[in-house]
This record gives structure tokens, C-alpha cells and sequence, in this order.
């Protein structure tokens, strides 16, 4: 599983050089289920992903990865409830609400106000209307995971 990884890796890099486009995830299930997770600063629309998925498929294809044709290939943006993988994921939802799980499993919501290369700074507002809103830097190290919320 590990080769097919490496090698969907290195077809897929191409594709998305000079575009917005970045790797998130990939997952080859041992069933040579092949699952791309991509991301782009300006936002990942059907017609990118439709794009890169026919691209990929060409490539894989003509390097002959499957000759019995036994695999199956998903391009997709990472669903909402996924978390934040990439420094560039963190990047573009500044200004977003997430959910910031740490190490020791304590959660923080708030407003993400900045991201460096070493912490992400949360706008946490106070238990009361009433209450200053606090500024909480988080370094990368304690994050086990960042979820953005959706509001409705």
C-alpha cells in the first residue's frame, strides 16, 4: 500500500502545480481503493475535482499501477467534519470558528485569529455577553485536532 501511495503521489503532484490545489490526504485501502483528499486556497468546486480526478485516472492508467483494472479512485475535498491536516488549511479558515481539541483532550472553541509556524491564536468570547473576549495561543505541539464548525 505504501508503493501505491508513493506513486499516486508522485502522478498527482504534477496536475496541480501552478494551480491553488493542495494534497490534504491520500488513503489506499487494501482493497486498492485509492481516496485523494485536496484542498485549494480559493475553494475546491466540483469542476477542479472532476478535472483532477480524470487527469489521475489517465496517469494511472498508462502506468499500468492495476493491469486487472481492480482499483477504484476518489478525488474529493475532505468532508466538514474532518480535520484540519495542513498548515495552508489552517491558513485559509482564519476568521472561522473551529474547535481545537488538545493533548490532553480539554476542547477550546473559538475564532481562529492567526496562524504562524509554531501556534494558532483563538478569539475564545467570555462565558457572558458582558464578559472581553480572551486571546489564547495554541502551540501546534498540543493540538491533537482542529475541527472548523459550521454555523447555521
Amino acid at each position: 500500500m505504501a508503493e501505491v501511495f508513493e506513486k499516486v503521489y508522485t502522478l498527482l503532484e504534477p496536475l496541480l502545480e501552478g494551480t491553488d490545489i493542495f494534497i490534504v490526504n491520500i488513503k489506499v485501502k487494501p482493497i486498492n481503493n485509492i481516496k485523494v483528499y485536496l484542498d485549494a486556497d480559493t475553494g475546491f468546486s466540483i469542476d477542479k475535482c472532476t478535472a483532477i480526478n480524470r487527469k489521475l485516472y489517465a496517469l494511472i492508467e498508462a502506468e499500468h499501477m492495476f493491469p486487472a483494472g481492480d482499483y477504484s479512485l476518489e478525488v474529493s475535498s475532505p468532508g466538514v467534519d474532518e480535520p484540519l491536516m495542513q498548515m495552508r488549511q489552517y491558513k485559509k479558515n482564519i476568521g472561522r470558528k473551529v474547535a481545537v481539541t488538545d493533548i490532553e483532550d480539554m476542547e477550546k472553541t473559538g475564532l481562529l485569529k492567526e496562524v504562524t509556524d509554531e501556534h494558532i491564536t483563538l478569539e475564545i468570547k467570555g462565558k457572558k455577553p458582558k464578559d472581553a473576549a480572551i486571546m489564547t495561543e495554541i502551540p501546534f505541539s498540543n493540538i491533537k485536532k482542529t475541527v472548523v464548525q459550521i454555523i447555521f
